[in-house]
């Protein structure tokens, strides 16, 4: 009995259809990455949104990552454009996705002139489903060292 509710429950996680509107999260969190200015935010993020950016800083709560990344999208980051190389997607349960996704960045400087050339960054976002719909609580982006 207990072999069969665990069957039934990790069928019920890797849906496609869930996959799919996983996926489309970190789809949207791209193209407001993209945009620079995380305008639709709202509408695919948890209110208590935590983001750990890659030099190890963490933001807790959307208006306070919010406040970051549009930060660094205003300076150094500005017009800098990420794609999806890889995305792997598995369920922990039905309401919770782990996603695991290689971006490759344009090049780009950081405050201390250093250039970032094809740099390929992988980032863990944590998307939860609430209230029927899935939305990003966490996510953490490392720079993949060559």
């Amino acid at each position: 009995m207990i072999v069969l509710s665990f069957l039934s429950f990790t069928g019920k996680g890797q849906d496609p259809k869930e996959r799919e509107l996983v996926n489309n999260v970190i789809i949207e969190f791209q193209n407001d990455f993209n945009d620079g200015d995380f305008k639709n935010a709202g509408t695919y993020t948890t209110t208590d949104w935590e983001h750990i950016n890659p030099n190890g800083g963490i933001s807790k709560g959307r208006d306070n990552v919010l406040r970051e990344v549009r930060a660094v999208h205003q300076s150094f980051l500005k017009g800098v454009k990420m794609k999806i190389e890889t995305i792997e997607i598995r369920f922990l349960t039905p309401t919770v996705a782990v996603a695991d996704v290689i971006h490759v960045m344009d090049d780009y400087f950081t405050p201390d002139d250093k250039i970032h050339k094809n740099e390929r960054q992988i980032k863990t976002y944590i998307v939860i489903k609430q209230e029927g719909k899935w939305l990003l609580a966490h996510d953490h982006n490392t720079v993949i060292s060559n």
